[in-house]
């Protein structure tokens, strides 16, 4: 790929490790249960987040949907965040396919729902209520600069979810961010939760997949749900051969797209113009807003960003987004932090 390209972590292409092992890869018919590369994903990615077995799945908004599907059913009820990716980002998958009923609850500055609100939205015994059944949370929070939220919350949503019968899923499509972040192991930071769904291909830099894992019944009715959206896979050892490496050689280097991250962010909050707030800043993601000093907008500098082969996000009209990762390094954020500089409206 020749462009620089901040737009997110999921424009990361495969390591040419990954493209050796998918050419050498052992495969076989994965519906069967007989790919022995994707077996061994499957079991490599529940041993080292604590769970009984795992998933593979082709995207991190499938490995959300079976596991909600495989947690519900139709007429109950999700409570989830209101700018978690689940309930916005997803095509309204939850309801449209599953028939069940998101409960979206605000989020604070790291992405943490109320934990009294939690509690309040869980719904009594009543035929005129849809049935609370389950608590989606997400870790790191993308939609709050990919915050790494602490283990504690999740405990005391724990206690809340036993409390109630409740189960918990966590989207954690940068889990690994998070875990790096807060200098935690894997299984730590997963130990509350019923189910996770990490993906492989944004700051890992597989070329596609997330693996779902769970205890064992939960992935045997998931595996089902996969058959269900179209989601079983034949020889899909080619595929999963890249995913190892993923989860071998990668979550240690993640770091390193923090450190550039956090470098790219206090340099921006030096340009005229340009706020940012830094203490957001814990993991691969930047936002940052154009204030009324700064000569221009956001789409009109995302378009001169291009002409000097420099790819970002606009977030809005006066706010961009920032993505770290593996294909990102020093001398690019520099490149990024010069056309801004010399940006003249």
């Amino acid at each position: 790929m020749d462009r620089i390209d901040f737009r997110s972590d999921t424009v990361s292409w495969p390591t040419l490790a990954m493209r050796e092992a998918m050419a050498s890869a052992r495969v076989g018919d994965d519906v069967y249960g007989e790919d022995p590369t994707v077996n061994e994903l499957e079991a490599a990615a529940a041993a080292l987040l604590g769970k009984e077995a795992g998933l593979f799945v082709s995207s991190g908004t499938m490995g959300n949907l079976v596991a909600i599907l495989a947690h519900a059913q139709r007429g109950e009820e999700a409570i989830v965040g209101a700018d978690a990716h689940t309930f916005i980002h997803e095509a309204g998958g939850m309801a449209v396919l599953g028939g069940i009923t998101p409960c979206p609850l605000p989020t604070d500055e790291r992405g943490r729902m109320d934990l009294a609100q939690i509690e309040q939205s869980i719904r009594d015994d009543d035929p005129h209520s849809p049935i609370s059944r389950l608590i989606l949370v997400e870790n790191s929070y993308g939609a709050k600069n990919g915050y790494p939220i602490e283990p504690d919350y999740f405990t005391a949503i724990r206690t809340i979810a036993d409390q109630h019968g409740l189960q918990i899923h966590l989207d954690g499509a940068r889990f690994f961010n998070a875990a790096a972040a807060l200098n935690l192991s894997p299984a730590q930071l997963a130990q509350d939760v019923d189910s996770i769904s990490i993906c492989l291909s944004k700051g890992l830099c597989a070329p596609v997949g997330s693996i779902l894992c769970g205890p064992q019944p939960f992935i045997k009715r998931a595996r089902r749900m996969r058959k269900l959206v179209g989601g079983g896979m034949r020889q899909a050892g080619v595929l999963a051969a890249a995913g190892l490496l993923a989860l071998q050689q990668m979550p240690h280097r993640l770091p390193q797209d923090h450190a550039n991250a956090r470098h790219l962010a206090e340099q921006l909050a030096t340009i005229p113009g340009i706020r940012v707030h830094l203490d957001t800043v814990k993991t691969n993601i930047v936002f940052f807003d154009l204030t009324a000093d700064f000569p221009g907008r956001s789409e009109p500098l995302a378009h001169y960003l291009q002409q000097h082969n420099i790819w970002i996000s606009p977030t809005g009209p006066c706010q961009l987004r920032a993505v770290t990762h593996y294909w990102i390094t020093a001398e690019h954020i520099e490149q990024l932090l010069t056309a801004i500089r010399n940006y003249e409206g």
